[in-house]
């Protein structure tokens, strides 16, 4: 009689056990879900905020006020807090589909970036915005170039 309630209480003791690290791994998930929800959530607050970030920057190219470099920079570092980077200047890089949007061909050596148009952004290793490239072909198979590249050449 002993026996049977020591191995009674055992097997609640199991019971206990998987129930409480169920209970555990339940709150593990919620936790994960939460997280990805709100970073989801921000992905898309984000990529509305990129256009403007963009024209910023190219305001600086032109002006090279160091205000605004200033204010780019603190726009940057907030990015930077919710895990955005700006993907580092892609000219020259052979061209890689899984960071790069071809827009146009021009120019220059085969399957290399010959210009960025627009950056490249990752969100915690996961590219959030891929970079807009002119991608480099042999003369004779350029074709279609829009009038503002061509004239940059």
């Amino acid at each position: 009689m002993v026996k049977k309630h020591e191995e009674k209480v055992q097997d609640l003791e199991n019971q206990l056990k998987r129930v409480l690290a169920d209970y555990q791994n339940l709150e593990k998930r919620v936790a994960q879900d939460k997280s990805d929800w709100i970073r989801s959530a921000n992905k898309g607050l984000i990529l509305k905020l990129l256009p403007v970030l963009d024209d910023l920057m190219t305001a600086n190219e032109h002006l090279k006020n160091e205000g605004l470099g200033l204010i780019i920079q603190k726009f940057l570092g907030i990015l930077a807090q919710e895990g955005v980077t700006l993907v580092a200047s892609l000219k020259n890089a052979k061209f890689d589909a899984n960071i790069m949007e071809p827009i146009g061909m021009g120019d220059g050596e085969e399957g290399r970036v010959i210009e960025q148009v627009r950056p490249a952004y990752k969100q915690h290793d996961q590219i959030l915005r891929h970079a807009q490239v002119i991608v480099g072909q042999r003369k004779s198979q350029v074709t279609n170039i829009p009038n503002d590249v061509q004239e940059e050449n």
